[in-house]
């Protein structure tokens, strides 16, 4: 999330290749290589590897055309869905409003609740099926 909030930092290139393996391990409905793909961003660099995976996954569902200020993502039901949809629009909100710090608490949240993986791969689902919806010009 520190592209996004004014903090840049150099994200290092493995980050991009895990990213691209978890789309591609997504595409494919292959769980468990996107839970594997997770996994090699945590052995590489900890916990913030796979965060800034997530944050690749969440930067490509909001797309390049973010206005400036704060975006306003409309939830239909969202307290009524299971914890990993509420997480993934909750992650993906929190990285469109630059708010890093509200990221990581979900990432904390998640993995103290004991439900980081499967919030992962519903991060990895949806990312999918916006690409797919953008390549159908849906």
């Amino acid at each position: 999330m520190g592209v996004r909030d004014g903090a840049a930092r150099d994200i290092p290139s493995e980050v991009y290749r895990d990213a691209a393996a978890v789309i591609d391990s997504a595409v494919r409905g292959d769980r468990d290589a996107v839970v594997g793909a997770f996994d090699a961003a945590v052995n590489r660099g900890g916990v913030r590897g796979a965060y800034d995976v997530a944050c690749c996954l969440a930067a490509t569902l909001v797309g390049d055309d973010v206005p400036a200020g704060f975006a306003a993502l409309d939830f239909p039901g969202i307290e009524q869905a299971r914890y990993d949809a509420r997480w993934v629009a909750r992650f993906v909100s929190a990285y469109a409003n630059a708010d890093a710090p509200t990221g990581v608490a979900l990432f904390g949240a998640a993995m103290a609740d004991g439900q980081l993986s499967e919030c992962l791969v519903t991060l990895a689902g949806s990312t999918v099926a916006t690409l797919q919806r953008r390549g159908s010009g849906a």
